[in-house]
């Protein structure tokens, strides 16, 4: 069974950076990391959980929202299993729970329990 754990929230100042990692287990020879699909999303209080980042499974493609490009960075490290989201020039309107999730054509869509990010003075 695959399993996401994320970290690295925290309370950060209006200009700040934060490091958000999501890691990954339960992943086999047949079903490796490597082999999915990782995003980020965020939800914020009364809002609908919306995509922030995304990276395919080599790492050759990522993709943004518009208002943290330029900002945020997706990477990841399938020697490790993790995911990261490197946040910088963090304004108010970025405070969240930050989930990870994985996709794999068909199969099921694993999700993390999330970290809260809050970006306040």
């Amino acid at each position: 069974q695959v399993q996401l754990v994320e970290s690295g929230g925290g309370l950060v100042q209006p200009g700040g950076s934060l490091r958000l990692s999501c890691t990954g287990s339960g992943f086999t020879f047949s079903n490796t990391f490597s082999s999915y699909g990782m995003s980020w999303y965020r939800q914020a209080p009364e809002k609908e959980r919306e995509l922030v980042a995304s990276i395919s499974g080599s790492a050759k493609s990522t993709t943004y929202r518009d208002s943290v490009r330029g900002r945020f960075t997706v990477s990841r490290d399938n020697a490790k299993n993790t995911v990261y989201l490197q946040m910088n020039s963090l304004q108010p309107e970025d405070t969240a729970v930050y989930y990870c999730k994985a996709v794999r054509g068909t199969d099921p869509i694993y999700w993390g329990q999330g970290t809260q990010v809050t970006v306040s003075s």
